[in-house]
């Protein structure tokens, strides 16, 4: 696992201990790039900021780029799990589209007031290469995990008999698909097993994350508000209208 990868839910004290000293230092790194920009900022200088010594930085985070990976993991983390949270009987997209609702409207998961160190720290990815790697893996690990999470939906959706999947959108139902027939083995999941991540489903989760951190990208490019048509939220709502007839159960 590298140092931008997110790691596991910590269970211990000690762990829960490394995983806030790891915010910590995120939360330092940040508000010194917001302030100063990423090039006149050292590694020893988020240390001090953070109140440790730069050896403890060091054994948390190789350069000081990936000690901002933990605040980007953090909205896609909530996003996944937004989805996940979803109601059972919800559609996928329906589902995607509310965690959407969730994470990127202002004053639900992040403050109306930090959406303006989102997008400085978005537009230091897209100018500085080595940053980029970090949003780029954080991206990625996020993507993995939400493939898992619609193969969870997409499984308690089909199985064990016939089921046809609906999708919706804007309120109303707008297709559906026979997944799982009598006696067949499609979708069923085995006892104490993971869903099976289809490749159909490894897209579906590459396209709705795509489509989000494509939302982020562009309103973190422009001067616009958070909120309103062009806000982060509505304009990844209407990127997921891609995946509208998205045959989900197959």
């Amino acid at each position: 696992m590298s140092s931008t990868t997110p790691p596991p839910p910590p269970t211990s004290l000690t762990e829960r201990r490394k995983a806030e000293t790891r915010r910590e230092i995120a939360r330092a790194a940040a508000g010194l790039f917001v302030r100063h920009g990423l090039r006149a900022t050292r590694a020893e200088d988020i240390a001090q900021a953070a109140g440790i010594a730069p050896r403890t930085f060091y054994r948390y985070f190789a350069t000081k780029e990936e000690a901002v990976a933990p605040l980007y993991a953090t909205g896609a983390e909530r996003w996944v799990e937004a989805v996940r949270a979803a109601p059972s009987d919800a559609g996928v997209l329906r589902a995607l589209e509310e965690g959407v609702r969730h994470t990127l409207t202002p004053g639900f998961s992040v403050s109306a007031s930090s959406w303006e160190w989102v997008r400085t720290l978005l537009r230091l990815a897209e100018a500085t290469p080595s940053l980029c790697r970090v949003w780029a893996e954080v991206c990625r690990a996020s993507e993995r995990r939400l493939g898992e999470v619609l193969a969870e939906r997409v499984t308690r959706a089909g199985a064990p008999a016939v089921t046809t999947a609906v999708f919706e959108a804007d309120g109303g139902a707008v297709g559906g698909a026979v997944v799982v027939a009598p006696g067949s083995d499609d979708n069923v999941a085995v006892a104490g097993e993971p869903p099976a991540l289809t490749p159909e489903l490894r897209f579906a989760a590459a396209v709705a994350s795509a489509a989000v951190r494509a939302a982020l990208e562009a309103w973190a490019a422009g001067d616009g508000p958070v909120d309103g048509p062009d806000g982060p939220a509505e304009l990844a709502l209407r990127n997921l209208a891609a995946l509208r007839d998205f045959p989900w159960g197959r």
